[in-house]
């Protein structure tokens, strides 16, 4: 069902086609909102009657005709919820009801969650005549008008024959039963719950608590009041969630509350609220189904996502969890999951209370995930999770936060079991149906709630507070305030926005609402990496993903809706790197294709007329000379920039003066190797090296303006942008800083370990003697790149003003401001806007985090050989089990660490390893010839190795060697 984009008349609900057809009829074939509600209650009512009281035909075999005697006992809410399930379905209707003017009956049919009977709790339904009240109907059962009475038994619910409508009156023989009708239960708490677990142990008889199971579990009005963490009786509920709620305006009621007045209320509508609180929720469902084909409107009631509060007794309920599911009784279990499953569907078609879905599906998620996996459980929880997710992910996203709240404040202990689970059920559908992952419902919803789960682990986690993220206005004005003094000499004609581009559709809801990030959270409590689902990105065929989100892209734009197309990149915490970085090749490559047709549709159209030497290139082309590689490539990256930034969208294709080298990836690579080299060596002055953790650092005072550091922010950019690895060793902060991020003293124990250890030893100190046994003042001295000693005050008269209890903490936050953030603010400006000139339409922001753009950049760690063994394919005439092949293998695993990054760097161009390990990288071996004395060659474009037949395992491994340690420059072969 589609909630958005589509117009009313393209929507069409399950089993009103006929009826919406015939009304549609009546007013030119176009029905109205008013005609589709009356359709859809009118078939919902008509399934309602045919389980309840059945079609009279005693022979009917339809097994969802109380007539035919194959429908089981079911509360009134079950019978609700069964009457929509058919509804769903277009399920047989008997030909008795085929005509509603033909039924003598009609149901008062009131949601369970509805204002009028919610107050009093009440679960009793009745089904009466349009005509005859309910008392008139006590007083003359023996009429032969259609009704079932409320008893005073506990478990049954007496029914009347029917009226013929011709007159002619059955006998109380012919009559069909009406289905039996247990007593109501109002709520359950844990103690309650197992007492009549004990007492019907005691009985040999567990249908009251089966009973009291489906009545409560089915309904999100009385889960909603069950298990409440309090003492007090349930019926006091209301003024609990008063006092939880902040302070704001009360209606009558809420106010008659607080003055005790709510007992009163209750009694005097209690027998009323009891008659009319009917099985007929199934019409408010239908209602809410109907207003689903309608554009909807923002919710009004959704509750604030700000507490974290819960008045759910999760001890409690943890209790009953082990009792049901260790008990082995397999009606309680399987009544349980029935319930769950109905109260999960009510909560998917219908608009309610979220406050109280929220607190039914703390419950019911708590009883799936606090399993201990026995066969009982994992049924359980195979069969429920995923319904539950659905539920879960229907909610707006202020009640989805609300819930990650509490998931976080209160469940803590249970979200890795909650990961595992949803992990578990997202790679079983995955293995079940690869080819249409993007539409599987399933695998969508539960995708939906480990973004939850995601920000719940997060919140759970120690946060850095206040955030470090830099607000955009803020980073403009201090851009603008460090380049003030040097803007002449900026070069470039590109206007920075200093945050790179994202599409509105693609903004994170959650973030805005929780107003916390992934990056605020240095220590999560589960490691991110426990996000990552390996079935899914294996099988995601990311290039249709990309597709889907560019189709949302494109939509967004013109303001169409989207909701029928689902993209795993907004939900990349669930992507392994590798996924994601399959996922920025494609969006490269699209770009790339793009400008180059671009600039061929300039040249056709420029043919024959004058000046068309000037026109573009279809790519960027970089002719460098390799003893003047830095002043090269910085002059024709400073001239594409001046002149046209977008021409750095264009495939890169790099030329070395004199050599005959084709470039189709593998001189580009030697090229960002070569020039990385030169440009982060110290002797350049525009970067240092920090002998500690021999990170390289921007120069405070460098040799060059900031145009240099742009021109080396383009390359950075250039080689993400080409899916070149660097062999650049930036501290964590770096790409902190590049999404947006401020350094902060967290951030030092990764650029500087020893002074992060002193730092936090004067935070940890608590002596009152601080000032007597550190004698540090807010005047600070460091090293230049010439080794002098400079210093600086972190505030006025800073050499006046000693570090004490009451300032330690804003000591250390301005130390670390100055060295991460103001100290080198001019040249890190200049290097991100360089680096967003290339990456600012980027999808870069939405999958990477720091670490792992890091690892985009610099490549995995991970350096295992084996890997890269059973990833190497052959051809040639060897294989996998040549005896030559397996000699080579031998040899290579003996090699010291440096010759197998020769090695590597040999075959591919790069010693770095990409992003997901060297079973990633697909390496050919290929047969180049008998035994001879020419050395082994490759083509570092396509990563495929020649290698002669050589006739003796000792050649081979001399060929080799000599090979690798003579392998710079390029040339025909």
């Amino acid at each position: 069902m589609n909630g958005g984009g589509g117009g009313e008349d393209d929507q069409h609900l399950p089993g009103v086609s006929s009826a919406s057809g015939s009304a549609a009829g009546a007013v030119g074939g176009r029905a109205t909102p008013e005609m589709k509600r009356s359709a859809v209650r009118s078939l919902i009512k008509r399934y309602f009657h045919q389980l309840q009281s059945g079609c009279g035909n005693a022979n009917c075999s339809n097994a969802n005709c109380a007539s035919s005697g194959k429908v089981a006992p079911m509360t009134p809410n079950e019978v609700a919820a069964r009457a929509l399930q058919l509804f769903s379905q277009d399920a047989q209707l008997c030909e008795a009801f085929t005509s509603e003017a033909n039924s003598p009956q009609d149901v008062d049919m009131l949601s369970p969650n509805d204002s009028s009977s919610s107050s009093s709790g009440s679960s009793t339904s009745t089904i009466t005549s349009a005509s005859t009240t309910t008392t008139t109907s006590r007083q003359s059962q023996s009429t032969p008008a259609a009704v079932v009475v409320p008893v005073s038994s506990p478990y049954l619910t007496q029914s009347v024959p029917q009226l013929d409508i011709a007159g002619a009156e059955h006998s109380s023989g012919d009559s069909e039963p009406c289905t039996p009708t247990l007593a109501p239960v109002h709520s359950l708490d844990a103690n309650s719950l197992i007492a009549l677990y004990e007492q019907c142990r005691a009985a040999d008889s567990y249908d009251r608590i089966c009973h009291a199971i489906g009545v409560v579990f089915s309904s999100v009005d009385r889960l909603g009041k069950s298990f409440i963490r309090s003492a007090e009786p349930a019926a006091s509920s209301s003024l609990q969630e008063l006092l939880a709620n902040s302070p704001g305006a009360l209606n009558k009621e809420q106010l008659r509350t607080l003055e005790g007045e709510h007992d009163k209320d209750e009694d005097s509508t209690q027998q009323v609220d009891e008659q009319s609180e009917s099985a007929a929720n199934a019409t408010a469902t239908a209602e809410s189904v109907e207003s689903e084909a309608e554009p909807e409107e923002e919710d009004d009631d959704v509750c604030s996502s700000q507490s974290s509060d819960t008045l759910v007794d999760l001890p409690g309920l943890r209790r009953v969890q082990r009792l049901l599911f260790g008990c082995q009784i397999r009606a309680i279990t399987e009544k349980l999951t029935s319930s769950v499953i109905q109260l999960s569907d009510w909560v998917i078609y219908m608009r309610t209370d979220w406050e109280r879905v929220i607190h039914c599906l703390v419950i019911c998620f708590d009883l799936a995930t606090n399993t201990n996996n026995s066969v009982v459980d994992m049924d359980y929880l195979d069969r429920v999770l995923p319904k539950l997710c659905q539920a879960a992910s229907a909610m707006p996203v202020p009640a989805q936060a609300r819930l990650a709240r509490i998931w976080a404040a209160h469940c803590s202990d249970q979200l890795h079991s909650l990961i595992a689970a949803c992990q578990q059920q997202i790679t079983l559908q995955v293995l079940l149906d690869e080819e249409s992952m993007r539409e599987n419902e399933s695998i969508i919803s539960v995708t939906k709630v480990l973004k939850i789960v995601f920000y719940a682990n997060i919140l759970a986690s120690e946060l850095e507070r206040p955030s470090c993220r830099v607000p955009l206005e803020d980073r403009t004005e201090a851009a603008t305030a460090s380049g003030s003094a040097a803007v002449e000499d900026d070069l470039f004609v590109y206007n920075s926005l200093l945050e790179p581009h994202m599409p509105k559709f693609a903004e994170d809801q959650f973030e805005k609402e929780l107003q916390v990030s992934a990056i605020d959270c240095r220590k999560p409590l589960i490691p991110l990496e426990e996000f990552y689902n390996e079935a899914l990105s294996e099988n995601i065929q990311m290039h249709h993903d990309y597709l889907s989100y560019k189709t949302l892209a494109m939509e967004s734009e013109i303001g169409s809706g989207h909701a029928n197309y689902f993209s795993f990149m907004l939900y990349a915490f669930i992507l392994t790197p590798s996924t994601k970085v399959d996922a920025l090749y494609y969006d490269s490559r699209m770009r790339m294709y793009s400008e180059r047709y671009s600039s061929l549709h300039s040249i056709l159209n420029n043919i024959g007329q004058v000046g068309q030497e000037d026109n573009p290139r279809p790519d960027l082309k970089l002719t460098v000379r390799r003893d003047q590689l830095i002043n090269d490539a910085l002059i024709g990256l400073e001239m594409v920039a001046m002149s046209n930034p977008k021409d750095l969208k264009k495939q890169l294709v790099v030329e070395f003066v004199g050599e005959q080298g084709i470039d189709e990836g593998g001189v580009s690579k030697e090229f960002f190797q070569l020039i990385v080299e030169e440009i982060f060596n110290p002797a350049f002055g525009m970067f240092i090296q920090q002998e500690e953790t021999n990170n390289m650092w921007f120069n405070a005072t460098p040799f060059e303006n900031g145009a240099q550091f742009t021109l080396i922010g383009i390359i950075i950019g250039l080689a993400i942008y080409n899916n070149v690895t660097l062999a650049v060793n930036f501290p964590m902060v770096v790409y902190r800083k590049l999404i947006g991020y401020c350094g902060t003293f967290a951030d030092l124990s990764d650029w500087s370990p020893a002074l992060y250890k002193s730092l936090k030893s004067m935070l940890d100190y608590q002596g009152q003697d601080m000032e007597e046994v550190f004698e540090q003042t807010f005047k600070i001295s460091y090293s230049d790149v010439f080794g002098d000693v400079v210093q600086h005050e972190l505030v006025p008269n800073g050499q006046d003003v000693l570090v004490g209890q009451h300032n330690k903490e804003l000591f250390v936050n301005l130390y670390s401001d100055f060295l991460l953030n103001t100290n080198i603010e001019q040249q890190f400006n200049a290097f991100r806007k360089g680096f967003e000139m290339v990456t600012d339409e980027s999808p870069l922001k939405l999958l990477f985090r720091p670490e792992e753009i890091e690892m985009l950049v610099c490549g995995s760690r991970e350096f295992d050989f084996v890997e890269l063994e059973n990833s190497t394919v052959y051809e040639g005439g060897y294989t996998e089990k040549s005896q030559y092949i397996q000699d080579f293998w031998s040899i290579v695993h003996a090699m010291p660490s440096e010759d197998k990054h020769k090695l590597l760097e040999f075959t591919t161009g790069s010693a770095r390893v990409p992003v997901g390990g060297l079973k990633c990288l697909r390496l050919l071996i290929t047969r180049h010839g008998p035994d001879s004395d020419r050395l082994p060659t490759s083509h570092t474009c396509f990563n495929v190795l020649l290698l002669p037949e050589y006739s003796s395992r000792e050649k081979l491994e001399e060929r080799l060697m000599k090979a690798i340690n003579y392998s710079k420059g390029f040339g025909m072969l």
